[in-house]
Parts: structure tokens; sequence; C-alpha cells
């Protein structure tokens, strides 16, 4: 189950698993073509969804062989190193606007969660690496002002990254619109069925403008995708999302193009680390049950809480 979340990138990942079979992801898929009329939208193109977020207990890389877990290694691509507005997108009828019982405190505490973000010692635990010299900027992380809804049908099927690609594109209301260097979270109102896993990751193009995006299904009461938080004041619906929502950003910060940091099978810093915690975070001024990420500053010590390296707080 430890390889399932990485088999969809083409260039190091088997094709064979439930999860492939789910997402029916693999390859680098065009979206719509740019056609000889100027007229026309331009293309879109979307990568491998990255950093699967199995379900709960499916993830746990231990030393085997009395050898330690990898560390990450630099594969030549950027890291975000400039300054990061988040956009979320609430895709299906049940979001209503953020009204309404399904949305609950969804909506309003993933706000908290990504207005808070930048400068927690949290986020500092992506501070380290670099890619061309430059570091992941963990300062600079703001939240839009307004969500985004789209208040059609979600897919009740899991989908694949062109499917999610498109939906930002909709939901911001047209190419034109996409901020470069933006990160597009899109939360569904589906439950994830027999998928195996809670969320993830990927990257795309539309026509020359590059776009970080991630999907996410709703984990109300789902036991698999569930962190059991406690202390935290708020419903098991936004613990679970909070949770998956700081490996997927910790995960664009510091691979945002799916060519930066990585180890030898393919894990990203937070899959490293998935469903291992350290007690709760402070961010926004709640407190949060969200995984650490692994360090390859404390891998190198062994002074992590999780196989040497995993570190929530940095």
């Amino acid at each position: 189950m430890n390889n399932l979340k990485h088999a969809t990138r083409s260039r190091r990942w088997a094709a064979s698993s439930l999860i492939l079979l789910a997402v029916g992801l693999g390859v680098t898929v065009a979206a719509a073509s740019a056609g000889a009329s100027s007229g026309n939208p331009p293309p879109v193109a979307a990568g491998p969804a990255s950093g699967f977020v199995p379900s709960r207990n499916a993830n746990h890389q231990k030393p085997q062989n009395g050898h330690g877990v990898s560390q990450l290694l630099y594969n030549g691509g950027p890291v975000q190193s400039s300054a990061t507005q988040v956009q979320p997108i609430y895709w299906g009828v049940a979001w209503n606007g953020g009204n309404g019982t399904f949305s609950g405190d969804k909506t309003t505490g993933l706000h908290t969660l990504y207005a808070g973000l930048g400068g927690t010692s949290y986020a500092h635990t992506n501070s380290e690496y670099t890619g061309g010299g430059l570091a992941v900027d963990t300062l600079h992380i703001s939240v839009a002002n307004n969500n985004l809804y789209d208040g059609t049908n979600a897919p009740s099927r899991a989908p694949s990254t062109t499917d999610v690609l498109n939906e930002v594109v909709k939901a911001v209301g047209g190419a034109g619109n996409l901020i470069s260097n933006a990160y597009y979270p899109v939360y569904s109102d589906q439950p994830r069925g027999s998928a195996g896993y809670c969320a993830w990751h990927s990257a795309g193009t539309v026509g020359t403008t590059h776009v970080r995006f991630a999907f996410f299904f709703n984990l109300d009461r789902d036991p698999g995708c569930d962190p059991q938080a406690s202390g935290t004041g708020h419903s098991q619906g936004l613990d679970a999302l909070a949770n998956v929502s700081g490996h997927e950003i910790s995960e664009m910060l510091t691979d945002p193009e799916l060519n930066a940091w990585f180890d030898r099978q393919g894990s990203e810093n937070a899959d490293k680390c998935a469903w291992t915690w350290n007690g709760n975070v402070s961010i926004g001024g709640q407190s949060w049950k969200i995984q650490g990420n692994w360090s390859n500053l404390a891998g190198s010590t062994g002074s992590g809480y999780t196989n040497g390296g995993c570190i929530q707080t940095s």
C-alpha cells in the first residue's frame, strides 16, 4: 500500500493498484487543444497526481532490515520560493455557498487555517528545502478574501487530475483569471467511496500559466481519513480536512511541479510522515491536529519524533 500513492507519477511509478483503477490517472493529458482560431480556450494540461494521502495507517514508512528511512533527494525542479495565495474552491451542491449544516464550520475553519499558516512553526517545517538556490517561502502564505463555490454536481467517482484542473479554470471564471504560483485546493462534497485515499496534489499548465492544485474528498464520518483529533473545538469533518490539507500544501511548497524533493520511493516530505503526530499545533489562534513533515536535517541526526526525521514544528 505504501507504493500506491506514487503509481501515477509517470517518471518512476509502476502502473497497478486499486488507486490507479479508481482514479484513472497515469500520464499527462491534454484536456483541450488550442486549435487554429485565436478565440479558442488555451490548452489545459494536467500532470499526474502526487502526494496521495492513503486511508489511515496504510502509509507508515518504517525502517527495513535494520536500515533507516531514506532522505529526500533533490531532483532539479523548483520549490515554492515566492509568496503563495491560496484560493479554496468548493465543488458540489451540498456546499450551498458556504451555508447550511454540511458546510458547518468547514469553510470558515479552512479559511482560518490558510490565513494563519504563513510564518508559523508548522509551516517552517518546509523551509530547509531549496531549488535553484532559492528556499521555500513559508512566511508569505495568504488566503483569498472570498471562497469560490461551484454549485453544480461534483463527480461521484474519483476525478482525474484533468477533471480537477478544468474545475479550477471553471471556478475562477476562465483561464485569464488564474494567478501564477497560486494554489487551488478543490474540496468536493462527495465521499471517497471505494477510493483508497483521502486527497492528492498536482500541477499543470493552462496556456502558459503554471497551476498548482489539489483535490479533497468529503471526509465527514470517514474512519479511514479521520485523525481522531481532540482538544481542537472543530467538527470531525473539519479536523479531517485540515490534517490532509496540511499534508498537501506542505508538498506543494517543497515539490510544486512534482520534480523537486522526494525520496527514492517517490515519497514527498509529508508522505514520509503521514498519519503521525506529536501533539497539536497552533495556527491562526486555534489548535489543530496536523501531521508532521520530513526534515532531512532531523533525519540526519535522528532527532525527529517518527523514523528519526518527522517534525511537526520547526
